[in-house]
């Protein structure tokens, strides 16, 4: 039998800690990101937990050990604290650095790395950059990227505790999909079919039941064959939804209120990140303009001279279109559009009483992209039961879901938004395989 000692102390000092210890002596580790090797010595930067550590190493007696460092070697230091003019705002931005006491090597690459990490862009080709996954994030561009995303989720889970919502796991294997269709995963479970979760849906609406409010960050799944830079068959949904909402218009309020919490908290928590991908941070007004989709339609079509009105959704372009539209005419890189189609729309979808053939739902875009769809949901046992069999649904494949409606359910609405979607338009980056960690396309299931 023996003990784990409890004195060991496994705390990391992050960067704002160093900038607070100018003269003490400090021991930290980390990976070396790159080398510069000069006739008194050498710069090596450190990859840590929080960013990048400049040390700087003296070549007296030390002649050996520096010829010996190379990229992506795991090292210890120990040295002292030094305020230090650092133009490179990519290492770490209190300008400090460590001089150097004592290096204790605790492992080496087996190979050097094909790609190389010292440059201030990755420049390679987006195949390229996803084959090497596990290598290319660890470039700063790469890290800040889903540092920032992380950063966005952890804002979304915050600001709603703070509503009075409440964080939820739900199954991701199960008898049916929440959108229908066949864009859905089959899987063989113990010998029966099985399908991968597209949705929270069915569980966030039997969550009202339960707390009234609830939430989930996770993972969800379409079988759907796209190679666009929009689309990836794996994706991080952000979902909430709310019980006791007078229409879907409550929704879309609480979500202005959310984005405008996120944005503040990746300016406070992500500034250094943001400024090395110099992104552009929205800034959402008093609300967010709403158009229907009629009107969207009617936008659209006297900008480009093409006839939308005849579509039931909103095509890419229109997308753009009215983005760039809203950015000049209504100061908003945002706009909700509202009132698709009943037929568009998934069966749990709520019809408007005052609008027949259309939805109480909602699309939100942003700068020329649909980040977040949601809506009211029926409520009804009786409706929900009408709505299925109208859409051709048979009731009886749903009775585990109904039984939230039979027993009672408020008033509810929610939505979903796609983490890689936003943290892409947030960023400005084209592809939103470049704010995934390891996606999942039609083409790739490695690494």
């Amino acid at each position: 039998m023996y003990r784990v000692s409890t004195a060991t102390d496994q705390k990391l000092l992050t960067a704002e800690e160093l900038g607070e210890m100018d003269g003490q002596e400090v021991k930290v580790h980390g990976m070396i990101q790159r080398i510069r090797r000069l006739g008194w010595g050498a710069f090596i930067v450190l990859r840590r937990h929080d960013g990048l550590l400049q040390c700087v190493i003296g070549r007296e007696g030390n002649e050996d050990l520096i010829d010996g460092f190379a990229e992506e070697q795991s090292i210890q230091v120990t040295g002292l604290v030094k305020n230090a003019k650092i133009k490179d705002k990519s290492i770490n931005p209190n300008n400090v650095e460590i001089q150097v006491e004592e290096v204790l090597t605790i492992s080496a690459p087996t190979e050097h790395p094909p790609v190389d990490l010292s440059k201030k862009i990755l420049d390679l080709h987006i195949d390229t950059n996803l084959d090497l996954r596990p290598l290319s994030l660890r470039h700063p561009v790469e890290r800040a990227r889903l540092k920032i995303s992380e950063a966005f989720a952890c804002g979304f889970a915050e600001f709603l505790r703070g509503q009075g919502f409440t964080e939820i796991r739900t199954p991701k294997i199960g008898v049916a999909g929440a959108e229908g269709g066949a864009n859905i995963f089959t899987v063989d479970y113990f010998g029966r079919p099985a399908y991968l979760a597209q949705s929270p849906q069915f569980y966030k609406q039997m969550g009202v039941g339960i707390y009234e409010r609830v939430f989930e960050v996770g993972p969800v799944f379409r079988a759907e064959p796209h190679q666009t830079s929009r689309h990836i068959n794996e994706y991080t949904s952000l979902d909430f939804e709310m019980g006791f909402v007078k229409d879907h218009t409550e929704v879309m309020l609480m979500e202005t209120a959310l984005l405008k919490y996120c944005i503040s908290y990746l300016q406070k928590t992500c500034a250094d990140e943001l400024a090395l991908l110099d992104a552009d941070m929205p800034v959402i007004g008093e609300d967010i303009p709403v158009v229907t989709l009629a009107e969207a339609h009617e936008i659209a079509g006297k900008i480009t001279g093409k006839d939308y009105s005849q579509e039931p959704d909103l095509e890419p372009e229109e997308e753009r279109v009215l983005c760039t539209y809203s950015s000049e005419n209504w100061n908003s890189d945002f706009v909700f559009v509202t009132h698709f189609p009943t037929e568009k729309r998934p069966f749990y979808t709520k019809d408007d009483p005052a609008v027949p053939g259309t939805t109480l739902s909602f699309d939100l875009l942003f700068r020329g992209l649909e980040i977040t769809t949601g809506g009211q949901r029926i409520n009804d046992y009786r409706e929900q039961i009408d709505k299925m069999e109208a859409m051709g649904l048979n009731p009886d494949d749903f009775k585990s879901y109904l039984q939230a409606h039979k027993y009672g359910l408020p008033p509810h609405g929610g939505l979903a938004i796609g983490l890689e979607r936003i943290t892409a338009r947030l960023l400005g980056v084209d592809n939103i395989r470049l704010t995934t960690m390891f996606p999942r396309d039609v083409k790739r299931l490695t690494p």
